[in-house]
């Protein structure tokens, strides 16, 4: 913000115009994530914000060693930085929005603790990303803000919401006199904002308990995780040294401590003349409206900004390269890492070796899926795939007629395969269980996966009992499975299905 334009506003508005920004950034941030459905929304303009992130967009091509076109929109978000420094943290990025939605008042009026000191780890954190990054590694990305939420809202929240919907929809339609209206709702709803069905996901909780640890840490200090531990904020931070405009204090100051309170990142210090560090101030413009005596200004200026103590430097670089290093070896030393899991199914085209360093963990694709089979990765995948996403059939399977999850991927982890490509790509194989499957161990008539395949040439074909008149067995045909899942996902067998698909 320019000078110019804090003297054209009545200093009222300002407060009113940025929570106006924040607002409708955060909207168009959830409206984005919920059409990020099939049929939802172009798939360019869904995944838009995550290629606004530079720290996802840098790290993913170090990682990849691929640069996509769409990631120069990145730039727009250092542009933005390097003209008016941290406004992307102050004005724009939704997770920043949320916490200020819940603030949590300290029990005691003394005003937050000085963690100065504290404010290194976000640099250590970005730092470490990076150098993992040049190794191959992202895992330490399920920590970007914006891959964070949406991870949280795909696989949590908006499913838990769908379930309350459903709930409210089947109380209310108890009540004849209601049915009309629940009839209407629920068509206006489904498919356009819900899937068709509930979907059910693994370990919501802990998605959910991610993004709350996150907002109970403004217990501590307001926008705690923005001044200490959030891994963009720090990269935007340390660009933000040299921004253009900046934060200064006049001479007409009366030293009142009005702008110290109200500074949600606590970087406005009465020791230091009321001066504010640029790589902390996230230009919310809380303190010009604050300052009774106009003692507040933003002017242009060239230059780097003094350094503080908690700015990263040569040790913290080198501790990053050495943590990355060392963690990276670690958990490619690790037992899970080095022996696949029998049910790492990878979505259609994503099954490399160098899937892990491509995935950004976003949870996009999880959100795209029509039918609840993509999962973020819990233990399969081990502690270096952690949240990449995965197939659990029994969960949902791999529609035959969609390839979402390629189209809606940021940076092409998950390949946009055309869909006759994408129905041709194996990302399993299905096997009976002889002592778990109706025909073979009861004897009885079932034959559900042969008439769910959708391969042409039917990868299940049934093989008639002599002497038995009306029982099939089923078969599976290897070289047609293509280990969509959709046979283990409708296998009536209760609990663990008859029919499994096993990885490549």
């Amino acid at each position: 913000m320019s000078r110019h334009i804090l003297r054209s506003l009545p200093r009222r508005k300002i407060p009113v115009l940025r929570r106006a920004v924040q607002y409708g950034a955060l909207l168009a941030f959830l409206a984005f994530v919920v059409a990020a459905r099939r049929g939802g929304w172009p798939p360019a303009l869904v995944n838009a914000p995550l290629r606004l992130d530079p720290l996802a967009t840098l790290a993913h091509l170090l990682a990849s060693r691929t640069l996509l076109v769409g990631s120069a929109l990145a730039l727009i978000t250092v542009a933005l930085t390097l003209a008016l420094g941290r406004a992307w943290c102050g004005w724009l990025c939704p997770l920043g929005t949320v916490l200020d939605l819940f603030p949590i008042r300290r029990t005691k009026a003394a005003d937050p603790p000085r963690l100065d000191d504290l404010r290194r780890a976000k640099h250590v954190l970005w730092l470490t990303i990076i150098a993992a990054a040049l190794l191959g590694n992202l895992t330490l990305l399920f920590l970007d803000p914006l891959t964070l939420l949406i991870r949280t809202i795909a696989a949590a929240l908006w499913p838990a919401l769908d379930q309350l919907v459903t709930a409210a929809e089947r109380a209310a339609y108890a009540l004849p006199a209601l049915r009309p209206v629940v009839d209407w709702v629920d068509g206006f709803l489904r498919p356009a904002v819900f899937p068709a069905e509930p979907l059910f996901y693994r370990a919501p909780i802990l998605y959910a308990l991610v993004l709350a640890a996150v907002i109970a840490l403004n217990g501590i200090a307001p926008r705690f995780w923005c001044r200490y531990l959030c891994p963009l904020g720090g990269l935007l931070g340390w660009l933000s040294k040299v921004a253009l405009v900046r934060r200064e204090v006049t001479a007409t100051c009366i030293r009142c401590d009005r702008c110290a309170r109200v500074c949600p990142t606590g970087t406005v210090r009465s020791e230091r003349e009321y001066a504010s560090d640029p790589a902390e101030c996230t230009m919310c413009l809380e303190c010009p409206t604050a300052c009774p005596v106009n003692a507040i200004r933003f002017p242009a200026r060239s230059g780097l900004a003094p350094r503080e103590t908690y700015d990263p430097g040569r040790r913290e670089a080198l501790a990053a390269l050495g943590a990355g290093i060392l963690g990276v070896g670690l958990l490619r030393s690790d037992r899970v890492a080095s022996r696949e899991h029998p049910h790492l199914i990878r979505p259609p085209g994503a099954q490399g070796d160098d899937f892990a360093a491509k995935c950004i963990r976003c949870g996009l694709c999880a959100r795209a899926c029509p039918t609840g089979a993509i999962q973020p990765a819990l233990a399969e995948a081990g502690v270096e795939g952690f949240w990449t996403p995965i197939l659990i059939p029994r969960l949902g399977y791999c529609d035959y007629s969609c390839n979402a999850c390629g189209r809606v991927c940021p940076v092409q982890a998950i390949p946009p395969l055309p869909l006759e490509e994408k129905r041709r790509a194996v990302i399993g194989r299905a096997y009976i269980d002889r002592n778990r499957c109706i025909p073979w161990a009861a004897g009885l008539p079932c034959i559900v996966c042969e008439e769910m395949c959708p391969v042409p040439e039917k990868a299940i074909v049934l093989e008639e009992v002599p002497g038995t008149g009306a029982i099939q067995r089923p078969h599976v045909v290897a070289e047609r499975c293509i280990g969509c899942g959709i046979c283990e996902y409708k296998c009536p067998v209760n609990g663990e299905a008859a029919i499994r698909v096993f990885a490549i």
